[in-house]
Parts: C-alpha cells; sequence; structure tokens
C-alpha cells in the first residue's frame, strides 16, 4: 500500500515551544560530549545521541551550532560520548551550562583519560566511546555529527541518569 506524502515544505510545522512539549515525554540517556585536548577542551550534556550502526560502529550526536563544541569538533575531527550514571546530575547540571562555568574549567578536577582519539574521557561515566568525526549534517541550529566508534569502555555497575519531562531522574528497578 502506497501513501502519498506531502513534502516537507508544502506543510507547516509544528512551532518550537509546542515540539519541545511533546518531546520532553520522551525519556532520554544523559551524556557528555566531549572534545579538545588539555587547555582547550569543551564538554556539553547531550540527551541527543544514537547508535547509527553496530557494523560498523557509528553513532550520531546532535550539537547546537552556537555551542563552543560545536567548532572545536569539526576543526579536531574527534570527539568522545560519556554516558552518565545517576550520581552524576551535578556533572550534568555544569556540563549543561548551569553553574556558570565554560570550556576548560568545566572538567575541573574530574577523571579524565584519553583513548585512541586524544578526546577526554570521563574515566568514570557508565561507558564510553571514544570517536573519529566521519560526517556531519549541518541545519539551520544544530548540526548531526557522525562517528565512528574507534574505543571504548564501560563500568555499568551503576544506575543511569536520564532525562524525561524537564528534569534529571533514575530508572527504577535492579
Amino acid at each position: 500500500m502506497k501513501f502519498d506524502k506531502p513534502s516537507g515544505d508544502s506543510v507547516d510545522g509544528l512551532d518550537g515551544a509546542a515540539y519541545r512539549e511533546l518531546m520532553r515525554n520522551q525519556v532520554t540517556g544523559v551524556s557528555i560530549v566531549a572534545s579538545g585536548s588539555p587547555g582547550r577542551r569543551v564538554g556539553l550534556t547531550a540527551t541527543s545521541v544514537s547508535s547509527l550502526s553496530a557494523a560498523p560502529a557509528k553513532l550520531l550526536v546532535c550539537v547546537g551550532r552556537a555551542n563552543q563544541a560545536h567548532n572545536i569538533v569539526c576543526e579536531v575531527g574527534y570527539f568522545s560520548v560519556n554516558f552518565l550514571g545517576a550520581k552524576q546530575r551535578a556533572l550534568a547540571e555544569r556540563f549543561a551550562g548551569k553553574c556558570g562555568v565554560d570550556g576548560e574549567a568545566r572538567f575541573g578536577d574530574m577523571n579524565w583519560v584519553t583513548m585512541a582519539t586524544g578526546a577526554p574521557v570521563l574515566g568514570d561515566s557508565l561507558a564510553s566511546l571514544d570517536c573519529v568525526l566521519i560526517e556531519s549534517h549541518t541545519f539551520s541550529t544544530h548540526s548531526i555529527f557522525i562517528g565512528r566508534v574507534v574505543a571504548g569502555r564501560a563500568d555499568g555497575n551503576e544506575k543511569p541518569l536520564v532525562y524525561f519531562q524537564g528534569g534529571y531522574t533514575e530508572l527504577a528497578g535492579n
């Protein structure tokens, strides 16, 4: 059965406020995307991260073009994705810009290491994926970065930090 779909340009889209209100109902994991080298590291809290393929291992992350990390990722060509545990809410807040610190200052005295690419990797995250930027797609306010995962590590002994209805929470059970 075939369905005729209107082209994207001929249909008015949902306004931003209504869209954000609807998307608050999606439960998402919380991660820190980090890039750069010591003295010039940048990072942000991200909930727009998704697996793209397993063979070869690729993921995608959406980053706002106004975010300071955006241009650094484009320039250096690598980044890490670090999935946060329930006890790392304060870290998520810091990298979301809610503590008044930017750039290198966000990294503080946390356990940051490097793997294959040299991207900052959070040593005590639930899992970290070290990625080489292989493709990007730029839209009006954001870019989709596609990364080839070249290394990773996991310590899944804690519940994940998740984002739901405008706030951080943790999963019940286990």
